[in-house]
């Protein structure tokens, strides 16, 4: 146990040799190797398994884990996020609670939101999946923009299936994409949409059943 505990310090001071800041290195549990650029900032209890690389200036906040992932210069990853097997360019932000499963991939200048959870994907550059959506097995152009609660409905029952959402798309929130779909440039889906079919470049594609209000609930009718 003590050997453990030596060889944790000895991990740690080396970093903080090199550079890095680390809130509390009793807090910190390296179970596998950790390369860090300039200026990297850890906060309390993260874990890191296997091979990590972190790029110059990234900041990792508390309760993280990271494995064998890179994470690149002047990224953030905010609390309580879990990356297993993904690749993340410069200049983003990630989380707090976001899930990044194996294979994802993300480009310069994204934003992913709160409990967002993404699974073998790859994300254009300047894009925003805001919380609580499920991107899985897609593919996205550059600066899309998905609305909080989408998903990608990518199981048949069978097989999984690809969503593609090209550069410039929209989708509001509450979106079901049944894939396999292809939702093409600069489209715009309407919120609270089931999506069976190709949306078309540059228009409004919506789904949606008509409003109706049915029965009295009076509350003043004894039981």
């Amino acid at each position: 146990m003590n050997n453990q505990k030596d060889n944790k310090h000895i991990k740690a001071k080396k970093l903080q040799e090199q550079g890095v800041k680390i809130l509390d290195i009793e807090k910190l549990e390296i179970r596998g190797h950790l390369e860090c650029g300039k200026d990297v900032f850890i906060e309390t209890n993260v874990i890191i398994e296997g091979n990590v690389y972190l790029g110059d200036s990234v900041t990792i906040r508390s309760n993280t884990i990271i494995i064998d992932s890179s994470i690149n210069n002047h990224t953030e990853i905010k609390s309580n996020s879990l990356i297993r097997n993904s690749i993340i360019s410069e200049n983003c932000v990630i989380g707090p609670y976001s899930r990044l499963r194996s294979g994802t991939k993300i480009a310069n200048n994204s934003q992913i939101g709160t409990f967002v959870e993404i699974k073998k994907s790859t994300i254009g550059s300047g894009c925003k999946i805001n919380h609580m959506a499920f991107i899985g097995d897609a593919i996205l152009g550059d600066d899309v923009i998905i609305g909080a609660g989408t998903i990608t409905c990518n199981h048949d029952g069978n097989d999984t299936q690809q969503t593609i959402i090209h550069s410039g798309s929209y989708i509001g929130s509450n979106v079901n994409l049944i894939a396999p779909i292809v939702i093409e440039e600069n489209a715009i889906i309407g919120a609270g949409s089931t999506i069976t079919e190709n949306a078309p470049k540059n228009k409004l594609t919506l789904s949606r059943s008509k409003q109706v209000t049915i029965g009295n609930r009076d509350k003043t009718k004894s039981k």
